[in-house]
């Protein structure tokens, strides 16, 4: 007779953990950040509510993990190359430099239009956006952890440019990341006009050549 084999509680774990994050991001699509509830989340992912706060203190450090999380498989998805050593906070990737400014810009951006777009990604990421802006210690949390790990690579890269001699010497790069970031979010925001990759590339094109008209 075979031995018994114990159950291995680390994959048990990771299993409870997987559940909770993917109920986490449907419940907050769903219903919104607000109605969204530890209760909930649990029901929905199968496992007790002594589980989620055993390993979070609240419903903000949930979401928060599960969207981050996300954000990191959506990055390795897309940076197949990088294996299994993704970090949650997206520092291990960074914008090419082929030494084609516009062409790397109109890379990233085409990837973030693509993100965006996702609905396993939209739903979330529209939901704790909104919430961020009327509270201010998850909005903080969301830039910290999220955001500007991601915005450093743009400074980064627009640095590389400036030494390049790419870019104006007196460039700001984070005022210039903000010319490609923000027009791509307000439309996403306010879900004026489709978001497209070919918006993507006039932003690109208008924040490197400028709008008036060049001798």
């Amino acid at each position: 007779m075979a031995p018994h084999k114990a159950p291995d509680s680390s994959r048990r774990s990771d299993r409870s953990r997987r559940a909770i994050y993917d109920a986490a991001l449907a419940l907050v699509g769903e219903s919104g950040y607000r109605r969204t509830t530890i209760e909930g989340i649990a029901a929905r992912a199968g496992v007790g509510k002594q589980t989620i706060y055993r390993w979070w203190p609240s419903k903000a450090a949930v979401l928060m993990e599960a969207f981050l999380d996300l954000a990191a498989r959506a990055a390795e998805e897309a940076n197949p190359q990088a294996g299994g050593g993704a970090e949650v906070d997206g520092a291990e990737y960074g914008i090419p430099d082929t030494g084609d400014l516009a062409a790397d810009l109109k890379l990233v951006l085409r990837a973030t239009v693509d993100e965006l777009n996702d609905p396993l990604m939209e739903a979330p990421t529209r939901a704790l956006t909104a919430e961020g802006i009327v509270d201010a210690k998850l909005g903080a949390e969301f830039v910290e952890k999220l955001l500007d790990p991601q915005l450093a690579l743009y400074v980064t890269r627009l640095e590389a440019a400036k030494e390049a001699g790419q870019l104006r010497p007196d460039a700001d790069p984070r005022i210039a990341l903000e010319l490609l970031i923000a027009p791509l979010t307000h439309r996403w925001l306010l879900r004026t006009l489709p978001l497209t990759h070919a918006y993507a590339d006039t932003i690109v094109d208008y924040a490197l050549g400028g709008l008036t008209p060049r001798p």
